[in-house]
């Protein structure tokens, strides 16, 4: 049997007309290129596979080479890098494991050079190296620096290779990579906006010039961009080689019809896990910044944001997302971009749905999102600030990850369920290092908090984050070499995981001492500080927010150590007196973030902590036995365990045991509060629409809903029409004064 090769009309010549010819076939055919059947698969399933496998191991190897190249620990501790093929129309074909949340940013990005004439100007030729961080033409934030190459093959564009690593130094107003204190694009840092970067398979040296002239911090994105060059030429070569095995038009053929089975495995497997039907949920984030210091006039509000969202799954398997309802776009760092969603919906079907390795844009193709315009989905002004836009878009598709594991229940598949994301802010510092030199850096420790609840098992402790599977927080011994901070301690957080029958997975904290360096400036990345966006599923709780941070102004360390005094290795588990404030000699001063702190210098001690996730399930159902392994262990304290858990753990020589008799009578107890402070939904409605209905609300609350209430109609009689309000019924604008 004889393939149909992939042939143009002959008006198509140009890559534009391409790009469009290939968007009208989908809409008007609903395949992929309009290929209604898989021929190659069909003919030769071998050969077809094969050359699947080779293009995955391509990628996979070239991750892995530029991760030993680069310089910078966040990619090559942490793993913050992918790399994917692409077709000429910049769809993606096979790519890495990594951040695969960027694999439909890049292709984004090439689309965008399509789309505004680069065939043209400035051209794109073999040996071209082109480069992105520009969240609105495509990629997540600032960080997030893409690099593509065409592939040629003769003197035909048969395709693109990209590769993308997460930098930890942008040179913004704050230092580090996510810029918190970003109110406007202006302030994020260094923009390389789509632009030719290299020519001759060699990045310019006026290029080189601009990043080492404008970062605190040059060698990681100097560095990491030869890393993902020399991978992008490595994967070049052979994709060459592999055109010469098989034949041009066989490898045409074969890349177009992997996306399309990509597409329809996405159908099939909605298909098999979930239930057709509308899912709704619902999530919220707080960020406290009003007064705070460093913030800008623009941006000196408390901002809460309702993320109302919708899941509609059809019978064919189409998978819907709906962002109706949630609020504006505002002067802060966390609005995200349509290509920065993408990337959260593509990330977080390789987790739940395509992680056989064939995971491609097909999947991406097999869903769709509604962003309405002027929201943090989508702004409608492209000046805004994105450097922290996972502060929104993680809780966000923490809560589609909950619809998602709803619609495994519903078919079943309890093994599937997984309560949700982990929302985790990251430590950003700068100032003099210790070798005398400015610096500017993200540690990317961070990206090994705990993760939310299975529906069968406890959630991982400290090593999960949405954004990257492969989560790991890299050597501290590594980190030291790149700030003026040692390390006293990392340590596991307790009760930072949710409580539930199978409790989240625990986050951890970080104690350093300052050292040689007479200013470093501390801040971190924005996460929720007051209102929980880590959710529980089933009865399960929450995880708990974790901004705040300890620091101690000459705290005596070196002295102590000296005299052989204890010294602090941990924030502690005492809710009272913390070990930091026990066993050091300076001030503890205790910041809500996120902030910027004051300046720190040696002799001074910094404590952060990151987030644990969520629980599933009744906490009184967790085994006891396993509550007592989580005391003994330090990831529960005892009175939560008696408290929350209802199980009475005794310890006694370094060994925790459960008291039975005490423990079944605790959770008795604990089932009667219940019931008797317990309130039919229908009284508390009734209760609470009055004070609803004269606007008594908080004021972020007040404004949050005032805002979606004005920009969703729909949101604002569905609102109205729960408690019962008139249909004239508003919520006046809050003055600013």
């Amino acid at each position: 049997m004889t393939a149909t090769p992939i042939t143009e009309p002959q008006s198509v010549t140009t890559l534009h007309e391409r790009l469009l010819e290939s968007e009208r076939l989908l809409k008007e055919t609903d395949s992929y290129a309009g290929l209604e059947n898989l021929e190659l698969r069909a003919a030769d399933p071998l050969k077809y596979e094969s050359m699947h496998t080779k293009l995955r191991s391509m990628v996979v190897s070239a991750r892995e080479m530029a991760r030993r190249i680069s310089a910078s620990p966040g990619v090559r501790e942490v793993g913050e890098s992918v790399v994917a093929i692409y077709t000429p129309e910049g769809d993606a074909i096979a790519l890495s494991t990594g951040i695969m949340v960027h694999v439909h940013t890049a292709s984004r990005f090439i689309k965008w050079m399509i789309q505004n004439g680069y065939e043209e100007s400035p051209g794109i030729r073999p040996g071209d190296i082109f480069a992105n961080n520009d969240a609105f033409i495509g990629t997540v934030q600032a960080p997030d620096v893409i690099i593509t190459i065409p592939i040629f093959h003769e003197d035909e564009l048969i395709g693109w290779v990209a590769a993308v690593a997460h930098e930890l130094e942008v040179g913004g107003i704050t230092p580090g990579g996510d810029v918190a204190l970003s109110q406007e694009r202006y302030t994020e840092g260094l923009m390389v906006c789509a632009e030719k970067v290299g020519y001759d398979d060699e990045l310019r040296r006026d290029y080189l010039i601009r990043l080492e002239r404008n970062l605190r911090m040059p060698i990681y994105w100097v560095l990491d961009d030869k890393a993902k060059v020399a991978a992008c030429l490595e994967v070049r070569k052979q994709v060459r080689e592999l055109i010469d095995e098989v034949g041009l038009d066989y490898y045409k053929r074969a890349t177009k019809e992997f996306i399309e089975e990509g597409r329809r495995a996405q159908l099939a497997r909605v298909r098999q896990l979930t239930v057709p039907g509308r899912y709704r949920g619902h999530t919220f984030f707080g960020h406290v910044t009003e007064g705070k210091q460093g913030v800008l006039p623009q941006g000196n509000r408390n901002w809460l944001y309702a993320i109302p969202m919708e899941m509609e799954v059809t019978r064919q398997g189409k998978l819907s997302l709906d962002f109706d309802g949630t609020n504006s776009w505002g002067y802060h760092s966390m609005n995200c971009t349509p290509a920065g969603m993408d990337g959260g919906m593509f990330v977080t079907l390789t987790q739940h749905m395509n992680f056989d390795g064939k995971v491609n844009d097909g999947a991406w193709l097999a869903t769709d999102m509604n962003l309405p315009l002027g929201t943090w989905t989508n702004p409608d002004k492209e000046t805004v600030a994105t450097a922290t836009s996972w502060a929104l878009l993680l809780p966000a598709f923490g809560c589609f990850q909950r619809m998602l594991s709803r619609g495994f229940l519903g078919r079943g598949y309890k093994e599937e369920v997984f309560v949700g994301q982990v929302n985790s802010p990251m430590m950003e510092m700068g100032g003099e290092s210790q070798y005398g030199g400015d610096f500017g850096i993200a540690l990317f420790e961070c990206a090994a908090a705990g993760s939310g609840a299975l529906g069968i098992k406890d959630g991982l402790d400290t090593a999960y984050v949405g954004w990257n599977p492969e989560s790991d927080m890299g050597n501290m011994e590594i980190w030291e070499q790149d700030m003026p901070m040692v390390y006293l301690g990392r340590t596991i957080s307790p009760n930072s995981g949710g409580f539930g029958r199978y409790r989240g997975g625990s986050g951890f904290e970080s104690l350093w001492a300052v050292t040689n360096t007479e200013l470093l400036i501390p801040a971190t990345s924005e996460h929720s500080s007051r209102v929980f966006d880590n959710a529980g599923m089933c009865g399960g709780y929450p995880a708990p927010t974790v901004q705040l941070h300890h620091s101690v102004k000459d705290a005596g360390i070196e002295q102590r150590a000296a005299e052989r005094k204890p010294l602090p290795h941990s924030i502690g588990d005492n809710p009272y007196e913390s070990d930091i404030e026990r066993l050091t000699d300076g001030q503890t001063k205790i910041d809500e973030g996120p902030y910027l702190a004051e300046p720190l210098q040696s002799g001074d001690l910094f404590a952060h902590s990151y987030n644990g996730g969520g629980g599933y399930g009744d906490p009184l159902e967790r085994d006891a036995g396993s509550i007592a392994r989580d005391v003994a262990n330090g990831y529960v304290t005892a009175d939560a365990a008696e408290n929350v858990y209802g199980v009475v753990v005794e310890s006694n020589d370094n060994t925790s045991t459960v008291n039975a008799e005490a423990t079944q009578s605790r959770r008795r107890n604990i089932h009667d509060e219940r019931l008797a402070n317990a309130l039919p939904v229908s009284e508390w409605i009734e209760q609470t629409r009055s004070r609803v209905a004269d606007g008594d609300f908080a004021p972020e609350v007040r404004e949050m809903y005032r805002d979606s209430m004005e920009l969703s109609p729909r949101f604002a009689g569905e609102f109205r029409n729960f408690w019962s309000l008139p249909s004239d019924y508003e919520i006046a604008k809050r003055s600013r004064r």
